[in-house]
């Protein structure tokens, strides 16, 4: 009997090709054939023939064939008969594995408006939503050590600031694995296994990279560890089997090139690890938020963020001197919304409610934005607009932060336990790489078998 695996998207279907046996089986012969399916399946990851003369192909799950051999035992006899496999039943089993959502962020610094609408406030809609199985979130420290290396302290003091933004935006431990990235090794071996599926040249090629390195004027002096970053992150995605991935557009070739990894890996050694899709934000000025100065992306490196925890006369402060439109010097001039810092700050955050509370001279931002192109609108009015509304929705951010800063242990004590939880996943998906690559030596108890005849 012939069995392969297809995948369509997250879905899998078992599907018969050939179904015979070479030679008839006993009940007994059967049973034998069954134990040593059980005892064989935790190391199976190649095309093996067993002596009963089932044929199982590379990429079966062997949970699930064996779960499928359990059920249909008691049918089997010495007759060369065509059985049905219970196809539904596999469907289902792949079905409920669930929908496993990972993201996470670098510590070298506090978090941003940036981080906010790219991802963090989308983390805490889906994490209320409960539409999802699982959700890790990390803070990816090993990475940020990729362009810190001489200044870990950097990164080790921003551990409890990320953690911080995390639980003042909402994320509920309760609900949420939040962990730290080094304290998984099981991510760095991975990281060591998937380097052989990727290219230099691949690298090099992928335009988040090319435009880091530029960021960094790295230039020919670029670290191996940051080079690859892409590789660990794709041993980020994959160690959780995470089938969502909710990150800014800039990201998205990061993403493909995991795909990238987890189709040849796959094609290599069989059907083990996910192949996530990314989530974008809905609304298209969140994309990409630009910061203050007008560059194309708000960014820690480039000092144009206003972060989470600015206290509102900072945050303020910043909108001040936010770039808004070069060629509006008058009131009367008509203005451009386009590249306007403001107008982009106003489409990311602002509602209908908040100018029947702040502004009601106007009934939402289309009006405003056509007064402001006809001109007789100034930028200060625009600005303060804009800070009343930011102020709304970060003061309760504030406030939560505030009171998680009075228990830090505690903090420290939620990263702990997520720690864990999270590394007890990430080790299952290394064992499960091993059985696949067949590295599991001391595991194969058919390879030690085969060596100890071999030498008999």
């Amino acid at each position: 009997m012939l069995l392969k695996v297809l995948r369509q998207k997250d879905l899998f279907l078992l599907e018969i090709n050939a179904m015979k046996f070479e030679s008839p089986c006993t009940n007994q012969e059967n049973q034998q054939s069954l134990r040593g399916l059980q005892q064989r399946f935790e190391n199976l990851s190649d095309l093996c023939t067993l002596k009963s003369g089932y044929a199982l192909n590379r990429g079966c799950p062997p949970f699930l064939v064996f779960e499928w051999f359990s059920l249909k035992k008691t049918e089997y006899s010495s007759q060369n008969q065509k059985k049905t496999l219970p196809l539904q039943l596999i469907n289902d089993r792949y079905n409920n594995m669930g929908k496993i959502i990972l993201t996470g962020d670098r510590p070298t610094g506090r978090l941003h408006l940036g981080h906010y609408v790219g991802s963090l406030r989308r983390r805490v809609e889906l994490q209320n939503e409960g539409n999802y199985d699982k959700m890790f979130v990390f803070i990816a420290d090993a990475q940020a050590l990729t362009d810190n290396a001489d200044n870990p302290e950097k990164v080790r003091q921003n551990i409890v600031e990320v953690a911080l933004d995390y639980l003042s935006v909402g994320l509920d431990p309760e609900k949420v694995t939040i962990f730290i990235q080094s304290m998984i090794p099981e991510l760095t071996e991975l990281t060591f296994y998937y380097m052989n599926l990727v290219t230099v040249s691949r690298l090099q090629r992928n335009p988040t990279v090319k435009t880091e390195i530029q960021m960094r004027n790295f230039e020919t002096s670029i670290p191996v560890g940051f080079f690859t970053y892409p590789i660990s992150q794709a041993a980020d995605i994959t160690a959780f089997k995470a089938t969502t991935v909710p990150v800014g557009e800039d990201q998205e070739p990061m993403l493909e090139q995991c795909r990238e990894i987890v189709r040849r890996f796959n094609n290599i050694y069989g059907e083990v690890l996910v192949e996530p899709e990314i989530m974008l934000p809905t609304n298209q000025a969140c994309l990409r938020l630009p910061g203050t100065d007008g560059n194309a992306k708000m960014s820690k490196s480039l000092g144009n963020c206003i972060y989470l925890s600015d206290p509102s006369k900072e945050m303020q402060a910043k909108i001040k001197s936010a770039y808004t439109d070069p060629e509006h010097l008058r009131i009367e001039d008509p203005g451009h919304v386009e590249g306007n810092v403001v107008f982009t700050y106003l489409d990311a955050f602002s509602t209908d409610d908040d100018f029947r509370e702040f502004w009601p001279d106007y009934q939402n931002l289309d009006e405003l934005k056509d007064h402001y192109r006809r001109g007789g609108l100034g930028d200060v009015k625009c600005k303060k607009f804009l800070m009343k509304v930011l102020d709304k929705q970060l003061e309760p951010i504030r406030q939560r932060r505030h009171e998680f800063e009075k228990d830090i242990p505690e903090v420290f004590n939620i990263l702990k336990k997520g720690t864990d939880a999270a590394r007890e996943v990430a080790a299952q998906t290394l064992h499960e790489v091993r059985q696949a690559m067949r590295i599991n030596y001391f595991d194969d108890l058919s390879l030690i078998q085969q060596q100890a005849e071999k030498y008999q």
